[in-house]
């Protein structure tokens, strides 16, 4: 048994001189940053060389047919990508999770590999109890890591029941059960000791937002009392904490009639009054202008919208789509109130975020303090010089 593309890497040479990015952990090489792209399979391994005396420098595999030619996995010396290398960076993010989530009681669903953060460039897997999710994002990771393989060495380490292989290529995407059958009914999984339920087959990311964990739990205390409105509320995940915390009402807003029917599942599973929870299936732009024309306001609001930028062409909508959703989002908070505001587009930098908040609120003619600034969670790690993987960014504000 193999888990990776072993065929005998192919030479490419660098066109200007990225050692110093590329030694300092940056994992991504773009097509034109290289002296010729050769025509190869996607995920053929290969080692780079530098611009200058072609010494090797990185070994890595190839995407010929992408932007993003050249993902790379080690920068030490001769360093073969074979299986003993793969098995070490398994190894290494399994003990970081067993660290992080010891009690599976309370925790038994988080990221357990992510992608370059864990020096498996390309690769992610989340793990639901006894269910994992494996993502290869293009045609290059998923011609270099042999994914079968790969499922049953993780259901061997986990004692895993269904292992399911999500991935997009240049010309289809789509999900595929590797291990175990086709779930009926959506996987059932504990977090913060409270129960949820993800379809991993069809749902949004892998099936539920694993990386605001940190941040539904860190909003607890403030959701004590508290009327909330958690808007693009999926399946209703901040609802629940905020149940759980003792809101005395909230309404979970989404336009995907489904995930709402999930909202309210998840609500009754963890034993809560079901009076104090409201799901409104509605556009949320449309709902907050409506909600602000009839002065209706929040104690908390809650905004986790879908990435507004795609890609670095989007950016200038996203930021005029996020300056009018925080304007609205101001204008139902009531004065002395908290607004939750994050984005998940890893084109808008934390510090572009901020000043669309801040725009947005001089906009709605009020003031704010921030009481907090936080990204993804420690299981979505990623390399330091690489910011555009720390793609989350989740700001607290309270309003005056």
């Amino acid at each position: 048994m193999t888990y990776l593309n072993s065929e005998r890497p192919t030479q490419v040479q660098l066109a200007r001189n990225l050692v110093r990015q590329i030694k300092r952990g940056h994992a991504w090489v773009y097509a034109d940053a290289l002296r010729g792209v050769p025509s190869v399979e996607p995920g053929s391994p290969a080692r780079l060389l530098d611009n200058r005396g072609g010494k090797e420098i990185a070994r890595g595999y190839l995407d010929p047919d992408s932007p993003l030619v050249l993902r790379l996995c080690t920068v030490q010396p001769g360093e073969a990508l074979d299986d003993r290398w793969l098995l070490r960076r398994l190894a290494s993010a399994i003990d970081l999770r067993r660290t992080l989530f010891p009690d599976p009681d309370q925790t038994n669903a988080y990221r357990l590999i992510n992608g370059e953060g864990d020096g498996l460039p390309g690769l992610v897997c989340d793990l639901y109890a006894r269910a994992a999710v494996l993502v290869t994002d293009g045609a290059g990771p998923a011609g270099f890591y042999h994914i079968p393989q790969i499922a049953a060495w993780l259901a061997g380490q986990f004692d895993l029941e269904t292992v399911i292989h999500r991935f997009r290529l240049p010309d289809r995407s789509g999900a595929e059960v590797i291990i175990g059958e086709p779930a009926v009914e959506p996987i059932s999984f504990r977090e913060n000791g409270l129960n949820f339920t993800a379809d991993l087959i069809a749902g949004q990311k892998t099936g539920f937002f694993l990386d605001q964990r940190d941040n539904r739990h860190f909003l607890q205390p403030f959701s004590a009392g508290a009327q909330v409105l958690n808007a693009f509320g999926y399946t209703g995940a901040f609802s629940v904490y905020a149940g759980q915390a003792g809101a005395g009402h909230v309404i979970t807003l989404d336009s995907a009639a489904p995930a709402l029917g999930l909202a309210d599942r998840h609500w009754a599973i963890n034993d809560l009054d079901p009076g104090k929870h409201e799901t409104v299936n509605a556009d949320a732009f449309d709902y907050l202008e409506q909600a602000s024309r009839q002065k209706d306001t929040w104690d908390l609001v809650i905004l986790d919208p879908p990435s507004f930028a795609s890609s670095e062409a989007n950016v200038p909508a996203a930021v005029n789509a996020y300056t009018k959703l925080v304007r609205l989002g101001t204008a139902v908070t009531s004065p002395g109130g908290l607004l939750a505001a994050a984005s998940c587009s890893s084109h808008i930098t934390r510090q572009m975020f901020l000043e669309v908040i801040e725009q947005a609120i001089s906009d709605a003619r009020r003031q704010a303090t921030v009481l907090t600034v936080r990204g993804q969670p420690p299981d979505h790690p990623a390399p330091l010089v690489m910011p555009e993987l720390q793609y989350l960014k989740f700001v607290l504000i309270k309003l005056d």
